[in-house]
């Protein structure tokens, strides 16, 4: 029994050292980048994907804000957008070295109901503040950033090459493990 007990305390302080350096700890110098403002959005031209085959929301992509920094992380705007009308936009970064994601700003509308289709003038951009590192497996509300980094914006730990690229693997819709 006490063999047992030590190989689980063995096992679980291998976990959280695989996990730490998964987290960037072989970056310590990493820092990010000044991060631009949020950017100016249409929901005219969204590329829809599928978050879950059980989401009462449909999420989209706002192609003309995708961008990679030269810190890495990938930037962009997302939209979901229940059945009764309730949006929810926000301005997004996966880092795919460490698999995470950070939420910048949340826009809010000027007025309900929220015209269709809408853009950032119809409303105002709220950062958030003190803003943390999520992991994208760790949080329900990394969800959306986790398909994107799977299906689009990550090859495994790297950026998955140009705006455009990832663009594509996104309409095609092939997540890749």
């Amino acid at each position: 029994m006490k063999t047992l007990s030590l190989l689980a305390l063995g096992l679980i302080g291998l976990t959280c050292s695989v996990q730490a350096q998964w987290r960037g700890a072989d970056e310590p110098d990493w820092k990010e980048g000044d991060v631009p403002a949020p950017p100016a959005f249409s929901t005219e031209r969204l590329i829809p994907f599928e978050v879950s085959v059980h989401s009462e929301l449909r999420y989209g992509l706002v192609p003309d804000t995708l961008s990679v920094g030269t810190d890495g992380v990938v930037r962009y705007v997302v939209v979901a957008q229940s059945r009764s009308g309730a949006v929810n936009v926000s301005y997004e970064g996966v880092r795919c070295r460490t698999s995470e994601m950070k939420t910048y700003a949340r826009w809010a509308p000027n007025r309900l109901p929220v015209p269709t289709p809408f853009s950032a003038s119809d409303g105002e951009w709220r950062t958030t503040v003190q803003a943390d590192w999520v992991g994208l497996r760790e949080q329900p509300v990394a969800r959306p950033a986790w398909v994107l980094a799977r299906t689009a914006l990550c090859e495994g730990a790297t950026v998955n090459g140009t705006s455009q690229r990832m663009l594509r693997d996104l309409r095609l819709g092939r997540p890749r493990d």
